[in-house]
Parts: C-alpha cells; structure tokens; sequence
C-alpha cells in the first residue's frame, strides 16, 4: 500500500472518530444506558467478549472488553471515545479485530459527561470524565487475572476529547493509592504509551487562541456554557476568567502535566499545522501536536506527529504505533 493511501486512510479513521458534539459546547446529557443494554451504536468489529461491566455506580461507569486468544497474559488497549465529554459513545472503537489479531486485548469505557457533572455542581465539571476514565483504568488493572491481562502494558487511545482524556492519564503522576482499603484504588494509572487522533493538548485559552486564533472550544470543561450560536462570546468568558481558574487549568491541561517520565505519545490529525493562524477545524487542529511536541521533545519524551505530509515517521499511523509499542519485549 502506499503512503499516499495509507494516510488518506488515516484522515478518514479520524473523521470517524469525531462526534459533532465535539465542537459543540455543553448541553443536556442524554438518557443513560442500562447496564444491562447494549450500545445504541453496534461496534464496528467483533462484538465484545463482556459488555458493560460496571466499575462505578453510575449507569454510565461501564466498560466493553474485547478479550485476545492468547495462554499468556496480554497487552491492552484502553479507548475512550470523543464527543466533547458531552457525547459519543465506547462503541465507535474502532481497530478490534487488528488489535485481537495482534495479541492485544481492547477496553472501551464510557464515563459521566461534564453536563452531567455540572448539574450536580461538580467544579470543575471536567474532573468526572477524566477521573471516570483513571478509576476505568484502575479498574482494568484490577481485573489482570480473571481477564488474561498484562497490567504493565496498557496504552491509552482516543479521538477529540478521548485523545485529551488518553494525554491527561499519560502524563498526569500516578493516582494509586497504596494505603486505601479499596483494591481498586490501589492500582495504578501510568500508560506505556498513548497513540491519539485530533487531541486537543492544552486547556488553557490563552495557549490555545494563540495556537488557533479562531478557537471556540474548552470553556464547557470548567462551567462556561454557553450558547451554540454564540461560542466566541462565551469563550472570551472563560479567556477573561483564566487566572481565577489557572489552579483548574494546571491540573487537568495535558500540557501543564508533561515531565520526563512520561510515556511516548504519537498524536495524529487530518490536516498541517498552522500555529497562529486560522483554521477550518480549530478544536483538532495539528497546532495542538505541534506545540505539544516541542513540548515532549525539550523534556526528552518520544513523540510523532502525523498529518498529510508529514515525513520521517517511523509509524504511518496512531494504530501501528500502539501495536509496535505493546508488543515490544
């Protein structure tokens, strides 16, 4: 196959992975699933081994596992899908079968959105999503003997803000909590690697309207909602009110979180960057690996970035990369 199709291929896996909730600002969640129905999307590949296994008490803390044929204890490719943390859902995995060919068993989990967790007066609301996904994480770990799992090789991906939630894990320091009576607690949350599509890597408005001048996007995470038709105003609502939350902005920013320790990234868009200039896609615009990068890079961390024209990667794509890295000895 050529690289010219091969990354045609790619831009179209990340067009999928989108939801158009992804650019769109905070709105009423939607009806929960029952844990005991199955996605309203049918998964693109195999069907899981288990779907919908709770690790919380909310019906949407659930996770689809996909298990490997394998006698030894396999890698794992923990997904969590986009959708602006307002919407999407774990059936759009997309790569099962690849990944179940490779040896590698699939997670898919679902989580409480930010709507969700604004209406129950959660500050800021994106702490649900992303510690759903941590406890998700812990929760996988937890399962290593009864599901055939190697709990030292798990690697994170996602699309949109699946990809934000994958770097947040990545480089945040490890949640476990070694004292806690709760077995699930004490597991850990490092990755030995995240390969994302179309991740927004910083939720800081300054940085970000720098990068992306026509940017829109980011201030449902910390309560602004606002209307659709009227993003920019609400946007500069949360730019105005960056240093009052700039504490919330350090903590759950994947950019604020990069240090040396952190695990290799390759981060994969649809079209070139274009620092400091105006986008049609600002929310996954390439500027946001761009930067990101540079970032990784000073502190020493592996990091491809890949969009149309982008030369000298030794992976053409998220998927390849995440196989080559759990299947590394």
């Amino acid at each position: 196959m050529s690289r010219s199709l091969v990354l045609l291929l790619a831009a179209a896996v990340i067009s999928a992975s989108f939801s158009p909730l992804d650019a769109q600002e905070t709105k009423s969640p939607p009806k929960a699933k029952s844990q005991t129905k199955a996605a309203t999307a049918a998964p693109a590949g195999p069907p899981p081994t288990m779907a919908n296994v709770a690790y919380g008490s909310d019906p949407r803390q659930v996770v689809d596992f996909y298990k490997a044929d394998s006698k030894e204890p396999t890698p794992v490719l923990f997904f969590i899908h986009g959708g602006g943390w307002q919407g999407g859902d774990k059936a759009r995995v997309g790569g099962v079968a690849s990944y179940l060919a490779a040896g590698i068993s699939v997670v898919s989990i679902e989580y409480r959105f930010v709507s969700q967790a604004h209406a129950a007066g959660i500050k800021p609301p994106v702490q649900w999503p992303l510690h759903d996904a941590a406890r998700a994480l812990q929760f996988v770990r937890s399962k290593a003997g009864e599901w055939n799992l190697d709990k030292k090789r798990i690697a994170a991906s996602g699309g949109s803000a699946g990809a934000a939630s994958s770097l947040w894990l990545a480089f945040h320091d490890d949640l476990a909590d070694p004292q806690s009576s709760d077995p699930v607690a004490r597991e850990s949350t490092r990755l030995i690697a995240a390969g994302v599509l179309g991740a927004q890597t910083s939720l800081d408005p300054q940085q970000m309207r720098e990068w992306m001048p026509n940017i829109t996007y980011g201030g449902h995470a910390f309560g602004f909602v606002s209307d659709p038709a009227d993003r920019r105003s609400a946007f500069q609502k949360f730019y105005d009110a960056r240093e009052q939350i700039l504490p919330w902005i350090k903590e759950y920013s994947p950019y604020e979180l990069v240090s040396k320790d952190d695990p290799a990234i390759y981060l994969q868009y649809n079209a070139e960057p274009a620092v400091g200039k105006e986008t049609k896609d600002p929310t996954h615009s390439a500027s946001f690996g761009l930067k990101l990068q540079e970032k990784l890079k000073s502190v020493g961390v592996e990091c491809d970035l890949m969009y149309p024209g982008a030369t000298g990667l030794k992976h053409a794509t998220a998927q390849e990369f995440l196989i080559a890295k759990l299947k590394a000895k």
